[in-house]
């Protein structure tokens, strides 16, 4: 199969920065092969003469070139050195620093490049052990920062060849205009093959060139393993066990009617500071999203929230699939039942969208009480909830939080359903292959109130 390279919304922001004459030293982070170097070096392909590529990785003798300390002209001799074929053209010229978890010292130089002002350059490292704090003190005021994460749904409409669909599924949006029933059908299928193939980018480009999800679990199910692998490398101070513990019991746990993710149930004994460190390293790894439970649904949403409360979701609903028990397996490849779970698939796929469109996540369990909400978002001032819905039926809760005088800063609710756009009692009602647009959508979020006013409970 001849290899291709699926469009990024990385490579605009690459254009974008090199095209800023005030640009810093650049860091690509993000977790690992989500397709980062490919990127990069497609970028680089495209707009320099010459590259410099340094993977810090494959090629350890490198970590040799600060010896002589940090200065821009310092390293490039003792790059030269090392391999004399590499050119270093001012202007023309591009430095890549591969695998910089396993160099950080080399961000130190950063400030020396910048100031010396002859090369573009640009770091790239996996967030499964990099020292960011340390990067971060060496190279304060002189780096710039763009987080990569794997595919999403927009992505993977555009590799399947439908560049136009975003905007017009926006304008849907916007208009409140249902799909018609052909349009509904095909972007619906578009989304659950995405779902099941995930964001990672080896595995789209192998369901792509194949045209089948031949092998696709067995390269999820890699990707897991070596996940793991790596929390024994990098994991330092940490149980790694542990560590493989959390990542096992999150589909278990989501798989609940209360999806709060316990602690207690992990292992015997297990308890709360044992086990957070795991799960931050987890986060900060890229692996995982964490939802906070708010304290009340209220703004603002920062700082209003119980950090010992959460919901664990995978960063990429790929990866969940391939963690589900081999009758749930079967039970979606095979008849494509995205309701095993209760639900957790589809809470999973919002949760991986609103973390890859910048939103924080939240969801509010009332103490001795059914009302529970999945998600929270602002829109100007504006608080809105957003349940996720496995079936097109009642949202319950999110009708009490709309109709009740206790909820002040809630006026309107999202749904996200199976079924088609639509709008009724102050609830939007969206496909779940709109998700992705949300942010979009809520940036001219501006309706005007139905008759319907809030009564008390």
């Amino acid at each position: 199969m001849k290899p291709f390279y699926i469009q990024r919304k990385a490579d605009f922001y690459l254009v974008e920065w090199k095209s800023n004459p005030q640009k810093l030293p650049l860091i690509v982070k993000g977790a690992r092969q989500i397709g980062k170097t490919e990127t990069i070096l497609h970028f680089a392909k495209q707009h320099y003469e010459h590259i410099v590529y340094i993977n810090f990785v494959t090629d350890e003798k490198y970590k040799a070139i600060t010896k002589d300390g940090y200065e821009a002209q310092s390293i490039i001799k003792n790059i030269s050195l090392i391999d004399t074929s590499k050119k270093f053209i001012p202007q023309k010229t591009i430095i890549i620093f591969d695998e910089l978890q396993e160099f950080p010292e080399i961000a130190t130089s950063l400030k020396f490049f910048k100031l010396a002002g002859l090369f573009d350059v640009v770091c790239s490292g996996s967030l499964l052990g990099l020292s960011y704090n340390r990067i971060q003190s060496n190279s304060v005021g002189y780096k710039t920062d763009y987080e990569m994460s794997s595919l999403d749904f927009e992505e993977f409409l555009w590799a399947k060849g439908y560049t136009n669909a975003p905007a017009e599924m926006l304008q849907k949006m916007k208009e409140c205009k249902p799909f018609t029933e052909l349009e509904h059908t095909v972007y619906a299928a578009l989304f659950r093959d995405f779902c099941i193939t995930g964001g990672m980018p080896a595995i789209v480009s192998s369901y792509l060139q194949k045209g089948t999800f031949e092998g696709v679990l067995e390269m999820q199910q890699q990707l897991i393993l070596n996940y793991k692998e790596d929390a024994k490398k990098y994991a330092e101070g940490l149980d790694k066990t542990r560590i493989a513990n959390v990542l096992d019991h999150i589909p278990v746990q989501l798989a609940k009617e209360n999806k709060k993710f316990q602690i207690s149930k992990v292992a015997k004994g297990a308890r709360f500071k044992d086990y957070w460190g795991c799960i931050e390293w987890l986060r900060d790894a890229g692996i995982i999203n964490i939802c906070y439970c708010m304290n009340f649904p209220e703004l603002p949403l920062k700082g209003n929230y119980d950090a010992s409360k959460y919901k664990l979701y995978f960063f990429d609903t790929g990866l969940l699939i391939a963690n589900l028990d081999e009758d749930s397996q079967d039970d979606l490849r095979a008849n494509g039942n995205f309701g095993v779970y209760k639900g957790a698939l589809f809470e999973n796929i919002v949760a991986e969208s609103l973390r890859k469109q910048g939103f924080e996540l939240y969801y509010y369990k009332k103490e001795d009480s059914t009302l529970e909400e999945d998600f929270f978002v602002r829109a100007k001032n504006f608080l809105l909830p957003v349940e996720v819905k496995a079936t097109n039926g009642t949202a319950k809760s999110l009708k009490t939080l709309l109709k009740s005088e206790h909820y002040a800063d809630i006026s309107y609710g999202i749904k996200f359903i199976q079924g088609n756009i639509g709008f009724s009692n102050n609830i939007f009602t969206f496909p779940y292959f709109c998700s992705f647009l949300l942010k979009r959508y809520l940036k001219d979020f501006n309706p005007v109130l139905s008759e319907e006013s809030k009564t008390t409970e």
